[in-house]
């Protein structure tokens, strides 16, 4: 391709690129036939060349680039005619931006781009020498993105990856297997911090950090959920001691799976999924596409599944249509252990549980009042539960969930003896997802000392919800209304557990004449 003379940039047919493709019309239709070419249009200024090639990398291999600065315009040449179909048709209905800006991508009226050792395309050539090393397994060649302002030399090789709205649990092995499609991952850890899902993710090279965190980050795993924001962290080197379903090195089969209870150099905690779980063909809860098309069963020879990020390849060895979860598949009774007999209620396990879902029943175990069960909606919220509360302390004790061997919770039959132990919640009216439109799906946080108030009464003041909280046995840190609403506000309390009690005992707490305050866990602190 490049490196034919000096003559000046060409098309196949020899005419020049501009005149003809402005005569295609201002909208973002494509009335040419499919080409490998790809016009792009309305490129803000200070868009780099390695930025527009990674609009194409998820699709396939991009073979030219021929960036057109003064008009705000690109070609893109992808090496075959259904990667630049695949990438035509998933920006049409979803917009590519650059630099927060939309831009416009059409079919081409040329079949091939042929670039010749311009002066003023030699930084396009280069980001496109540094993507096919990249493509092609060469990772030692970093000095091609000089051109575009030395971009690579500047960040490590190590990403930090938060992950909101995890509404659908994220495991380890979907992170490795989106993120190895850019190069090989050396280490991932997963953890909670401020509230919110994390992971540090060690490349072997930058140029691989580079190029995934220009493609990923602002994508989600699901449409309107698990949304990844992926940014380079100040690590140069993870330290894995265990290799377990938290984290992992995969270059050391040697390490010990370890207790899960400390992973890496820095404070982890939040026990997550269970170890290899992988969900091949869920498609989300109700008003969820797919955004990341994880093909079913498909192994690593499949070809890649058109989609957003085109090649994404979720691989399981699982018969398509199933969850391989350890327990039942697709179950969605939970066995919850080391409770505090003394203080726990079957109503206190649905308030708790219904943050993270909709809870059916809940039973008590009537010899061995320290153990029960929690029947969730569905198997998705099952596994959402565990991640976020197994591990968490209640009334003293440190919680464990996991997935239980029944299928469903029995009902006692009449007259046999149970003390209120089993409770059906099945029609229960303070059940936070039976909407699928609701906006409790985005809201999903771990467990936090900071608690989110809303559907406060006018009459109600600060003191008097102060009061509430201190009553039940909290230490009140913070407080402050939401400056918009006051039927909204943030309180802060002394520890995690403070908040999980209070939440368990002033959910729906009635400020009387039909007024019930709600009370989640908030991502924010004061």
């Amino acid at each position: 391709s490049s490196g034919v003379s000096n003559r000046p940039f060409t098309m196949s047919n020899s005419t020049p690129a501009t005149d003809n493709e402005k005569k295609k019309g201002k909208g973002n239709r494509s009335p040419y036939s499919p080409s490998r070419v790809l016009h792009i249009r309305q490129i803000p200024s200070g868009v780099t060349g390695a930025e527009v090639v990674s609009l194409g990398l998820p699709f396939g291999k991009v073979t030219n680039l021929l960036m057109l600065r003064g008009k705000g315009q690109a070609f893109l040449e992808m090496a075959s005619l259904d990667a630049a179909v695949s990438m035509v048709n998933y920006y049409t209905p979803a917009t590519a931006h650059l630099h927060n800006q939309p831009v416009y991508i059409q079919y081409s009226n040329y079949k091939e781009l042929r670039t010749d050792n311009q002066h003023n395309q030699a930084r396009s050539q280069a980001a496109l020498q540094g993507v096919n090393a990249v493509q092609h397994g060469n990772l030692g060649i970093t000095s091609a993105f000089a051109a575009e302002g030395g971009v690579l030399p500047s960040h490590g090789s190590v990403l930090r990856i938060v992950v909101e709205n995890v509404f659908y649990p994220v495991t380890l092995d979907i992170l490795y297997q989106i993120f190895s499609k850019f190069g090989f991952v050396v280490k991932i850890v997963m953890f909670h911090k401020n509230n919110q899902f994390q992971a540090l993710l060690q490349y072997a090279d930058a140029t691989n950090a580079y190029y995934a965190k220009m493609s990923l980050d602002g994508h989600s795993i699901y449409t309107g959920c698990c949304t990844l924001h992926v940014d380079f962290s100040k690590l140069t080197n993870l330290t894995v001691k265990y290799n377990n379903d938290k984290s992992r090195d995969f270059t050391r089969i040697d390490l010990p799976f370890g207790d899960g209870q400390r992973t890496v150099e820095t404070s982890l905690s939040t026990p997550f999924a269970t170890q290899n779980t992988i969900f091949p063909s869920y498609t989300g809860p109700p008003g969820f596409a797919p955004a990341l098309g994880f093909p079913q069963g498909a192994g690593p020879s499949a070809p890649p599944a058109p989609g957003p990020l085109g090649p994404l390849v979720v691989t399981t060895s699982a018969a398509p249509g199933h969850m391989t979860i350890p327990g039942i598949p697709g179950n969605s009774v939970l066995l919850v252990s080391n409770l505090n007999p003394e203080a726990i209620t079957p109503y206190g396990l649905f308030i708790l549980f219904g943050v993270y879902g909709d809870v059916h029943r809940v039973k008590i175990m009537f010899k061995k009042r320290g153990i029960a069960l929690v029947q969730m909606a569905d198997a998705t919220q099952a596994q959402l539960a565990i991640n976020y509360l197994n591990g968490q302390r209640l009334y003293g004790r440190v919680m464990h969930a996991t997935l239980s061997k029944y299928q469903t919770i029995q009902l006692p039959r009449a007259g046999q003896e149970d003390k209120g132990l089993t409770k059906d919640y099945s029609n229960s009216p303070l059940h936070r997802f039976k909407n699928p439109c609701s906006k409790n799906f985005q809201n999903i946080f771990p467990p936090s000392a900071t608690l989110h108030l809303s559907n406060i009464p006018p009459s109600v003041t600060v003191d008097d919800l102060k009061n509430l909280f201190t009553s039940q046995g909290s230490t009140v840190k913070g407080f402050k209304f939401f400056q918009k609403d006051c039927k909204m506000a943030l309180i802060q309390l002394g520890s995690v557990e403070e908040a999980v009690h209070a939440l368990i005992e002033l959910h729906n707490h009635d400020f009387g004449e039909n007024q019930h305050l709600r009370v989640s866990f908030s991502k924010s602190s004061i």
